[in-house]
Parts: structure tokens; sequence; C-alpha cells
């Protein structure tokens, strides 16, 4: 049974001296792709115009192994990276993000949603409505991925993000993320407050520091392994995509979750953004790439997805 991931796919669009560049982006499609190329089924389900964006995003996700179920709109959505001499970028949206009605089949393993999709109208009123009608026994999975530059409100942001942190089971998010949504709460405040508003697992990315993950019952902090960055795209939906490929191969609830087996997510999670960090764009490591740290169970699956 495929997993669903629910949310964003866009292009994103840089401006160089030496050129425009276009490649498929956004943090929802990012997972599924992270997750695909792991050997774990998944579904995108999004929103996409019938343009020649729309298609470099459905042979991109198709290629990883991972279906695109999309909401025809008028035009693909962009993201415009504008490069100046410095190297810093500044960025211009166009947007649409709106979807029908999406049916989650009973037996679906995994939700997954979070980024602009979780929070930008109209949208974010189909998400919310799919994740509490999900059938019982669906893991949830969110992460903020705040992007202040889209919804710079942080009181409506959490608004909207309030009922689906308290239907998530396992969340993640970055310490910059925490950040923002919690102004001068430290990362174990916000890891309790997520953990008591219901998640059964928690984790935050430190970026080159590596990550802190918890569950009710246990908590680590697990330092990044050492690489030669090449950038920072796609680290952190990588680092997504690892933590829930790695839980579904454990087999166990998310709020069971001892030292030993935060662990093994920890370390695979990291394993996966460090690949991903390793080379240009959001480019998610394949199982195969990643043999000697895969949690058990997930090494007597089928060979790697191409």
């Amino acid at each position: 049974m495929e997993t669903i991931v629910l949310g964003e796919a866009l292009i994103d669009v840089i401006d160089r001296a030496t050129g425009r560049v276009e490649h498929p982006g956004g943090s929802p499609m990012n997972v599924a792709v992270g997750l695909a190329r792991l050997g774990v089924p998944a579904r995108l389900v999004s929103a996409l115009g019938d343009d020649d964006r729309g298609r470099a995003i459905r042979t991109h996700v198709g290629a990883s192994g991972a279906t695109v179920d999309a909401t025809r709109i008028s035009r693909t959505s962009t993201a415009i990276a504008s490069i100046d001499t410095a190297g810093a970028a500044s960025y211009a949206f166009d947007l649409d993000w709106r979807l029908g009605p999406v049916t989650v089949p009973a037996g679906t393993p995994l939700l997954h949603t979070g980024s602009i999709g979780a929070v930008l109208a109209p949208g974010a009123t189909h998400v919310l409505e799919t994740v509490r009608s999900r059938p019982a026994g669906t893991l949830v999975s969110l992460d903020p991925n705040v992007r202040p530059s889209i919804t710079p409100d942080r009181a409506a942001v959490l608004n909207v993000l309030t009922p689906l942190l308290a239907e998530a089971d396992v969340v993640k998010l970055s310490d910059e993320d925490a950040a923002w949504l919690w102004p001068g709460r430290d990362v174990d405040a916000v890891l309790d407050g997520l953990l008591a508003g219901g998640a059964g697992l928690a984790a935050v990315t430190l970026g080159g520091a590596g990550c802190i993950i918890a569950s009710p019952i246990a908590r680590s902090r697990w330092a990044a392994p050492p690489v030669n960055v090449a950038d920072t795209i796609g680290a952190g939906d990588s680092f997504m995509a690892g933590l829930l490929a790695g839980l579904l191969a454990e087999q166990h609830r998310a709020e069971s979750a001892d030292a030993a087996q935060l662990e093994r997510l920890a370390r695979f999670a990291l394993a996966c953004a460090t690949i991903t960090v390793s080379r240009p764009g959001a480019d998610p490591p394949y199982r195969e790439e990643l043999l000697l740290e895969q949690p058990p169970g997930m090494r007597t699956r089928p060979g790697p997805v191409t």
C-alpha cells in the first residue's frame, strides 16, 4: 500500500549571471521522492498545471518510483531565486495551492504533509480535512518547514498549524522553524511541547550539528557525520524521508520508541541528509547507498527503486 504525501510541488527557478536554471522542488515533493528512493511506495498528492513545468515534475517524481495525483491548476507554481554578486538569494513566489477532495484508502500506512501546503489557503483547508478523516491506523507526520516570506504572520500560521499538530503522530522541524514558531523556547522545550500536544515522536534538526529526537520515554542528541557540503537544498526533506522510512521499517508505534530505536532512526535519517548535502540540489539517496545504516526490516525489502 502506498504512503501518501500531501503538499506542494513547484519549479525552483534560479537566475544566475550565466543564465536561468529550473528544477523540480517543493518540500512535500522531495519527501515523496525520498521515500520512494528508500523503497517505500509513495504517492504525491499535489496541484500541477498541464504545462511543461508540470510535466517536468511528473517525470522527476516518476523516475524515482513514486506516483503523482494532482489537481489541475492554470499553471505550475514556481519559486524564483535571484542571486546577487555576493551570492545572496532573494525569492519571488508564484503559487496556486488548491486541492479537490482527497481520499486516503484504508490500510494506508502513512499520511505526510507540511510546508506551504499545510498553511496556505485554500488548499490548507483540504489538507486538514484529509488528515482528520484518515482511516484508523494511518500514521500522520508533519514537517512545518515554515516559509515566512510567503506566510509572514506567525499568529496566523500557528492558528493553522495547531490543529494539524494535534493530529500528528510524528513531527519534525528545523531549529530555525522552532525559533520562528516559538521564539524564546529552547529546543528541548519545543520537543516537550510537541510531545505534550500528542506527538509520539518529535525531532528537531540542528543543521551541521545533527539532530535531537525524542519520544515520551527517551531522548537522544546525535551529531551529523562529517561531509563536504555542496549545498543544503533538500537536506531537511531527506532527513524527514529517512526518519519515516526507518520508523515504518521498525514497525513499532512512534510513542514506544526507546533509546536504541531512536539511535537507529537518528543515524539513518542523518545519513540520508548527509548524502543529500554532499551533492548539488535536492537529490536524496537510494536505499542501496545506505545499506549499512538501514534499520532492521528494511534490508529484507526488494532491490533498489530505479
